[in-house]
C-alpha cells in the first residue's frame, strides 16, 4: 500500500501478526495484538517494507520521489543483528516484493524475478505485459508455493472465434485480459491459466496454505475464489452493484473467511466454510449455491486439457534447453501461448450467468471517507484489522455466528507525533 503523505507504505506480514510501515524518515514494525511498535529505523525514505512472517528478515526498497533513496535497489536486512544480508539492483523501479520461507519475488512493471531466499540465487525471470499496479500474489506456504499474476495472453474462448473476430490480434499486443496465470515457484512452470473475469484483474490473494485464490476485476462487483492448483471455481461473492476499485483481499489463516476493502469505504467479509454441507440457515444455503456442481465441471474439463498440453510442451522444452541462462530467461508470454492452444472445456457463459453470487456475511463502515485501506483477519481473535492510508490501525469485532455489522473496538496511530505533524 503506497501513499503520498508521510506514510509511504504499509502492509501486514504473512500471518497478519505484524504491520510494516515505510515513511519518509525510515521504517517501523508494529505488533497487532497487543498493539505496539517493536522496531524503528530512521535510515532514509522507504517505499516498500516487507517482513518474512515474524522473523527479523526484512526486505527494503527506497522511495521513488526521494533523492537519497533508489526505487531500483532491494536490500535484505536482519534487524536483530543490525546487518545487511544483500543488495540487489534492478533495471527499473521495484513495484512489489513478496516472500515465503523459500521464495523471494521481485515485481517490476514488465518483469517478475524469482529468487531462492536461502542463498539469494536467481531462479527464474518472467516477462509480463505492463503491470504498473504490481498485481501479484504469492502463497505464504513454501510447500505449496504458487505465484498468481494477470495472464499476458487471454485464454481461448469456449466458442470458436471467427476469422473476423480480433482477440487473437489483441493478445499479441499485450491487451489486458481477465485471466490469471498460476505459476509454481517450486517447479518453475506454469500450472494453470484461470479465466477469472471478463474485465482486467485488479486484485489477487492466495490463502496461507496455497490452496485458495481470490480474484477481483476492475469492476470490483464480483469476487471469485478458485481451488489451487486445480483452478475449479469454488465460490462467487457479490461485493456490490456499483463498480469500485478493490484495494485488498485477504483470507483468514484457516481459509474460512475472506475480507475485501474497496474505494466505497465499506469492508466486506465473506464466509467460505460449510459450502458443501447441507444447512437450513440463509448463509449455508448461499454457500451451497456458490459451490454448485457447475464449479466441478469447470475443473474437470479445463484442468484436464491444460495438464496434457502443458506436459508435452515442457518435455519438448527440456529436450531443446541449451543451458541455465536460457532456462532463466524463459518468457512467460511464449509459454502462455503454447498452453492456451491446448486449453478447452470452460464453463459455458449461460451457466455462469445463472450462478448467482452470494452476499457478504459481515461488513463494517470505515470511520473516514476517501482513505485507501488494507484489511486482514486476526488468526487468534474474532477481529478484522484495518490499516488506512491516513496512518491509522483499526480493530473491529466480528460475530462469527451471526455476522452483520462489525463493531469498532480499538484505534491507534501507526505514525509517531513527528510524522503526523509533517502531514498537517
Amino acid at each position: 500500500m503506497q501513499r503520498t503523505n508521510s506514510m509511504l507504505f504499509a502492509n501486514f506480514n504473512q500471518d497478519f501478526t505484524c504491520i510494516s510501515v515505510g515513511t519518509r524518515k525510515g521504517y517501523s514494525i508494529t505488533n497487532c495484538d497487543p498493539f505496539g511498535r517493536v522496531y524503528t529505523m530512521n535510515d532514509g525514505a522507504r517505499g516498500i517494507v516487507e517482513m518474512l512472517f515474524c522473523t527479523s528478515l526484512i526486505a527494503l526498497v527506497g522511495a521513488a520521489d526521494q533523492p537519497s533513496s533508489s526505487p531500483r535497489k532491494l536490500q535484505i536486512v536482519n534487524t536483530k543483528r543490525q546487518s545487511m544480508i544483500c543488495e540487489l539492483l534492478f533495471p527499473s523501479s521495484i513495484l512489489a516484493v513478496k516472500m515465503n520461507r523459500k521464495t523471494l519475488v521481485i515485481v517490476l512493471e514488465a518483469e517478475i524475478y524469482i529468487y531462492d531466499i536461502s542463498n539469494m540465487r536467481l531462479q527464474h525471470v518472467i516477462e509480463t505485459t505492463p503491470n504498473p499496479e504490481a498485481i501479484v500474489a504469492l502463497s505464504p506456504s513454501a510447500d505449496n508455493s504458487y505465484l498468481a499474476y494477470p495472464s499476458p495472453v487471454p485464454a481461448p474462448a469456449p466458442i470458436p472465434i471467427s476469422p473476423q473476430t480480433p482477440p487473437a490480434q489483441s493478445s499479441s499486443t499485450g491487451a489486458a485480459s481477465g485471466d490469471v496465470l498460476l505459476f509454481s515457484t517450486k517447479s518453475l512452470t506454469v500450472s494453470q491459466i484461470i479465466r477469472a473475469h471478463k474485465a482486467p484483474i485488479s486484485a489477487l490473494a492466495l490463502n496461507s496454505t496455497g490452496t485458495l485464490l481470490a480474484t477481483a476485476s476492475d469492476k470490483g462487483t464480483v469476487i471469485r475464489v478458485w481451488g489451487v492448483p486445480g483452478a475449479e471455481k469454488l465460490y462467487q461473492f457479490r461485493r456490490g452493484t456499483r463498480e469500485a476499485r478493490i484495494y485488498s483481499l485477504n483470507f483468514n489463516v484457516v481459509g474460512t473467511l475472506l475480507a475485501v476493502s474497496s474505494a466505497h469505504d465499506t469492508v466486506h467479509i465473506f464466509k467460505l466454510g460449510g459450502g458443501r454441507s447441507s444447512g437450513s440457515s440463509s448463509i449455508s444455503s448461499r454457500d451451497d449455491h456458490a459451490t454448485s456442481p457447475s464449479g466441478s465441471v469447470d475443473s474437470r474439463e479445463g484442468a484436464g486439457a491444460l495438464e496434457g498440453g502443458y506436459d508435452a510442451f515442457v518435455d519438448d522444452k527440456k529436450k531443446k534447453s541449451g543451458g541455465v541462462s536460457s532456462s532463466l530467461r524463459r518468457r512467460s508470454l511464449h509459454l502462455t501461448k503454447n498452453i492456451t492452444s491446448s486449453v478447452g472445456g470452460y464453463l459455458p457463459n449461460t451457466l455462469t450467468e445463472m450462478w448467482e453470487p452470494s452476499r457478504d456475511f459481515a461488513f463494517l463502515k470505515l470511520p473516514t471517507s476517501g482513505a485507501r485501506c488494507i484489511v486482514a483477519l486476526s488468526g487468534t481473535m474474532p477481529q478484522i484489522m484495518v490499516v488506512s492510508s491516513e496512518g491509522y490501525f483499526y480493530s473491529y469485532s466480528i460475530d462469527l455466528e451471526n455476522g452483520g455489522e462489525c463493531s469498532l473496538m480499538k484505534q491507534y496511530s501507526l505514525l509517531d507525533s513527528a510524522d503526523e505533524a509533517s502531514n498537517d
